[in-house]
């Protein structure tokens, strides 16, 4: 049902834009991209992600794409 699918998708958007403003310093996460790393620092509209020892990138907030531990979560599930 069409209904259904844009309520769900809807309710998807909403989480995800909850999610990157809860955003904070020592946050483990992951990326659009695939990419892990910790939340060295948190800004309006980006946050700076430590990916190895001293290797810090920064990156748009819309970029990350979940908490790490919420994949770790989900994939225990599957399992």
């Amino acid at each position: 049902d069409m209904t259904v699918e844009v309520w769900v998708d809807g309710k998807k958007a909403k989480d995800a834009k909850k999610f990157r403003e809860s955003l904070q310093k020592g946050s483990k996460v992951i990326t659009i991209g695939g990419l892990h790393g910790k939340v060295l620092e948190v800004n309006d509209t980006t946050i700076l992600l430590e990916v190895d020892s001293n290797v810090k990138l920064r990156f748009e907030k819309s970029a990350v794409a979940m908490d790490s531990s919420q994949q770790l979560n989900e994939a225990t599930a599957k399992a």
